[in-house]
């Protein structure tokens, strides 16, 4: 198959798609398969002859958002591929902020009584909710269990997911606001999701409560965020995805002691390159015998 890349060229995942066969073009007039390394304002007009999108990114809402995501061609995204680098992620922001880190590196103070009067720990039977468990939800209960942590997984479907406690579908976990100490946002961004930690949400949590956002960044209201962290309303978060993102200097969340922050670093471009060739080997292996690609969008609902 011929395929193309846009904008970018990463020469060493060209290099490991053409070493299973396939035929790299400079000209997307010529190719078959576009593999998409870009932001959603860069996606170009997509010619008649491309069969297949190959999105190096896990979620491809914000080209759903454009609108650029059509039956004209199969689309696959990187789902569930960076689960590792994710998880781990997420464990240490989770950790960074129950650990008071930032705190402390903010006083500069060998000062300790505040820390450890609000300190929390994973292994004191604590229950984490996972909303939107998919691939990388599994890796990331795999993770958390030696904490002892209950774990109540929330999806779409409410197909049970492995190791979790529970699973439950989004349109019956409502009472899971209130009930669990701390949340990890790993779901698509949709029109049902958008804005679904909220000044609503946020008052049903507990005092202790801990948002963790490794999503993206408008599934939370930031301004409803900095509210319930000011007055107390919940004890923090820990985002490596803001709205808006990039965060601005001088934004209030910033300010913010009981927020630990990175900057969209949960996976790097490193890990993306390599590990998207091989997947789109195989999603043109399956296409090419008239099977499902492994990480194949359904356009209608963009994930």
């Amino acid at each position: 198959m011929k395929f193309t890349f846009a904008p970018h060229v990463w020469e060493e995942t060209v290099a490991e798609i053409e070493a299973a066969g396939h035929e790299y073009v400079d000209d997307l007039q010529e190719a078959e398969l576009l593999f998409y390394n870009g932001s959603a304002p860069e996606f170009p007009d997509l010619p008649d002859n491309i069969k297949i999108v190959q999105a190096s990114m896990a979620g491809i809402d914000a080209l759903v958002r454009r609108g650029v995501v059509t039956d004209k061609a199969r689309w696959a995204n990187a789902g569930g591929l960076y689960a590792d680098t994710v998880a781990e992620s997420t464990v240490a922001l989770l950790l960074a902020q129950l650990h008071r880190h930032n705190v402390t590196a903010r006083r500069k103070t060998w000062a300790r009584g505040e820390v450890q009067s609000t300190k929390q720990w994973l292994y004191d039977g604590k229950t984490i909710a996972i909303m939107g468990a998919g691939g990388i939800g599994v890796r990331l209960i795999e993770l958390l269990k030696p904490f002892g942590v209950r774990i109540i997984a929330v999806n779409n479907s409410g197909r049970p997911v492995p190791g979790a406690d529970e699973t439950l579908p989004m349109s019956a976990a409502d009472h899971v606001w209130s009930e669990a100490d701390y949340f990890v946002l790993l779901m698509p961004l949709t029109e049902a999701t958008t804005g679904i930690v909220n000044r609503d949400t946020l008052a049903k949590m507990k005092p202790n409560a801990v948002v963790v956002n490794v999503g993206r960044g408008p599934l939370v209201v930031t301004d409803d965020l900095v509210d319930a962290i000011r007055n107390g309303t919940i004890a923090g978060a820990a985002l490596d995805v803001t709205d808006p993102e990039p965060l601005p200097d001088g934004h209030p969340l910033w300010d913010l002691e009981d927020v630990v922050i990175t900057p969209h670093t949960a996976n790097t471009y490193e890990r993306i390159r390599s590990l998207t060739g091989a997947l789109t080997v195989r999603n043109i292996e399956l296409y090419e015998a008239g099977e499902q690609m492994d990480t194949e969008v359904d356009v209608v609902a963009g994930y």
